[in-house]
């Protein structure tokens, strides 16, 4: 498959879409994720073109772990985390449904259980107080 540029990655990218921003460098883009499976749910992207980890280069790749990293830690400290969960899925077979590279970032609290992915929309207002308390940690 080639890469679609009217995903929905590429059109906030663009700011076609709108987003809660977390992070914003040259390179890579960390936002709120609008169908959170936990508080604090963040999706980082490259700002470059690329399906999935196979057509990132090496160079794209290193800096999108190097801001996920960057976020995760950030997001485990400011939101009180007991740890975090990374996922990066590669492929329709893997559970991809946004087909431009990306990890997801999800805290974890003691007895507060993952919801399943891509299941409920919430209203981006509630997001905001969120994304600041993570950019506070950064």
């Amino acid at each position: 498959m080639a890469y679609d540029t009217n995903n929905v990655f590429a059109k906030i990218l663009r700011g076609e879409l709108p987003k809660v921003a977390v992070y914003e460098d040259e390179h890579t883009l960390a936002f709120m994720d609008i169908m959170p499976q936990t508080p604090g749910h963040v999706v980082v992207i490259p700002k470059e073109a690329a399906e999935d980890m196979m057509d990132l280069s090496p160079e794209g790749a290193a800096r999108l772990m190097q801001t996920t990293q960057k976020i995760a830690k950030a997001a485990k400290k400011a939101l009180e985390a007991s740890a975090v969960t990374l996922v990066q899925r590669s492929g329709r077979d893997a559970g991809q449904t946004v087909f431009h590279v990306h990890f997801n970032v999800m805290p974890h609290y003691p007895g507060v259980p993952l919801k399943l992915h891509a299941q409920a929309m919430v209203d981006p207002k509630t997001l905001v107080p969120v994304a600041e308390k993570i950019r506070s940690a950064l």
